[in-house]
């Protein structure tokens, strides 16, 4: 039976992806062309490798037979290909990473244009989500995330800025009409702008001076999804609607132009930055070798 590797390519990313149109992203190929790719494989094969409907493309028993045969097999022929980089002045290839939204905002903005004119041959894609995933299930080479959110089997490396600070602000007409707080406890008396991760969880807004540790659950006239609608909430801050609790340097702009007022400066939280991560037991791959190299030694 002569079977296209190509076309087996198709079927694992597929699966990986779960459906034709993510998979299209990926590949940078079109749905229908992955349709057909899937079909001519189904037709050579002589089994059906996927039950498809307008919501989800899922493998059959056959073929999720054949995908656990062909993921370590797949893996092989990458790690072949991906070897001969050393022979090339330049890495290739695609990089493609899970990153947190405030890390697409704050840190690489300052990394990526740098690192691709550097090495023009490698294909960088951004996923921007705060959900934590799984990199590995979801196709990535690598992810950004804070050390309370790392895996422990993963390798972190130091990305962007080693510290930085949550911020407290407001617009200055609302602290104007209802005053300037001097504790944290007395934001309870504010209107607040909160946010929410999809689990359905908030986050408490916390506070450090000295020996004195705070946390408070505010409330307000508008919660938002952390990551994809906190621009929302900037907005609505500066519209002088409550009160902001956020990154300081996503937040640093707006206290630059007069737009918000920092408030209980002395309270602000410093943590440690964000890392990059990946998983400890695969060969690197040549492109994210080369951005490991980079983003060290743009901290170097």
């Amino acid at each position: 039976m002569k079977t296209d590797l190509s076309d087996l390519g198709v079927v694992v990313a597929v699966a990986k992806a779960g459906g034709f149109r993510q998979a299209a992203r990926v590949t940078g190929s079109s749905p229908s062309r992955l349709s057909d790719a899937v079909r001519r494989m189904e037709s050579s094969l002589g089994v059906r490798l996927f039950n498809r409907s307008t919501r989800s493309v899922v493998p059959t028993e056959a073929g999720a037979m054949l995908l656990s045969r062909l993921g370590p097999a797949m893996n092989e022929i990458e790690t072949a290909l991906d070897s001969l980089n050393r022979f090339r002045d330049k890495p290739s290839g695609t990089l493609k990473l899970n990153v947190p939204v405030s890390a697409a905002k704050l840190v690489l903005p300052t990394i990526v244009p740098a690192f691709l004119a550097a090495y023009p041959g490698i294909r960088l894609e951004i996923v921007a989500e705060s959900n934590v995933v799984d990199i590995i299930a979801a196709g990535c080479d690598a992810g950004i995330r804070y050390d309370e959110r790392l895996e422990q089997d993963m390798i972190a490396v130091p990305i962007g800025p080693p510290t930085q600070r949550s911020a407290t602000a407001a617009a200055p007409a609302l602290l104007d009409r209802l005053g300037r707080p001097e504790h944290p406890r007395e934001l309870l008396e504010f209107p607040c702008l909160t946010g929410r991760f999809s689990s359905g969880t908030s986050y408490p807004w916390e506070y450090e001076r000295g020996n004195e540790k705070v946390e408070i659950e505010p409330k307000g006239p508008l919660t938002v999804s952390i990551g994809s609608a906190v621009e929302l909430s900037v907005h609505a801050a500066i519209a002088g609607l409550g009160v902001i609790h956020l990154f300081e340097q996503w937040l640093q702009p707006h206290i630059d132009s007069g737009a918000l007022e920092p408030i209980l400066e002395p309270w602000w939280q410093r943590f440690s930055g964000p890392y990059l991560y990946y998983p400890g037991h695969r060969l690197v791959p040549a492109p994210l070798r080369a951005f490991i190299d980079f983003i060290k030694a743009m901290d170097g």
